[in-house]
């Protein structure tokens, strides 16, 4: 039976072009190195080398010999990541959402539902969410809107209501509402990582300019000290003490406004406990 080490060691004399030098490369002794070459043309049957004093090369079966090897290698090294890639599946619950806001809640009830499980999520487009659910790659999708799929439920779990932050100095303060229409025109302070909210925003301000910021502290002293609008919704959690100097004016579009559904595959019952459950806190 082949042993991958001594192929292994093989294809390292074939690099190095010396034992000695494969040996040191390999942090092994030479007559090591020395015996598995023997080992080896004992294992396929036939010479693999040319000996002469004090030297020893490859012929060309060994040279085949090499070449097989390293093919050995590499499907060995693959089958190894095939089966922690698939052993790995087996242990993560995959979120895939449109938006960040409704993973808030969604992530510690998965966790706590399912301890042994690694939960993992991310922010995806919204055809890519349902195919992606449909075709099994991930076990719960997010999306901003009703589908009907036979093979998958869809449950309304959770709404976001898009609020516009204005300094109390600006001309759009003392409204009591606003549309995406008052606001085009206006330069605004925007977040990374808001899922579709951005492409939204940009569709329905085509005449605005968004200081869009990746770190979360800029946007914090941003927020603080410039006069730029930002957004908020209803749902988050830590931004009293931010917005405080900015008045919280509700955006009345339809498309600001949104009921988040969570899909999965009907077979997966233990997912949509969750989703009803989700539904029962959140939703009137």
């Amino acid at each position: 039976m082949l042993n991958l080490l001594e192929l292994e060691q093989l294809i390292a004399f074939a690099d190095f072009g010396t034992l000695s030098k494969a040996a040191e490369e390999l942090h092994i002794s030479q007559p090591t190195i020395t015996r598995t070459m023997k080992h080896l043309e004992t294992e396929f049957g036939v010479p693999l080398f040319v000996r002469g004093k004090n030297k020893i090369e490859l012929n060309e079966t060994g040279l085949k010999a090499v070449e097989c090897a390293r093919s050995l290698l590499t499907a060995a090294q693959n089958t190894v990541q095939q089966i922690q890639t698939y052993h790995a599946k087996l242990h993560t619950l995959t979120v895939e959402a449109c938006a960040p806001a409704p993973l808030w809640s969604l992530l510690p009830l998965l966790s706590s539902r399912f301890p042994e499980q690694t939960i993992s999520s991310k922010l995806s487009e919204l055809s890519a969410i349902i195919n992606n659910v449909a075709s099994g790659i991930c076990e719960i999708g997010i999306i901003p809107y009703p589908i009907a799929i036979d093979e998958l439920v869809c449950i309304p779990i959770i709404q976001e209501n898009l609020s516009v932050c204005i300094p109390l100095n600006h001309e759009l303060a003392s409204r009591k509402n606003l549309t995406f229409e008052d606001l085009n025109g206006f330069n605004c302070l925007l977040a990374s990582q808001i899922g579709f909210w951005t492409e939204l925003c940009r569709q329905k301000m085509p005449a605005s300019k968004f200081l869009v910021q990746t770190d979360d502290f800029a946007m914090k002293e941003l927020i603080q000290k410039s006069t730029l609008p930002c957004f908020t919704t209803n749902l988050a959690t830590d931004s009293s003490s931010i917005l405080s100097g900015r008045s919280i004016v509700p955006i009345t579009n339809p498309e600001a406004n949104v009921t988040y559904y969570f899909i999965c595959k009907k077979s997966d019952a233990k997912y949509i406990v969750i989703a009803k459950q989700l539904k029962t806190l959140f939703i009137q």
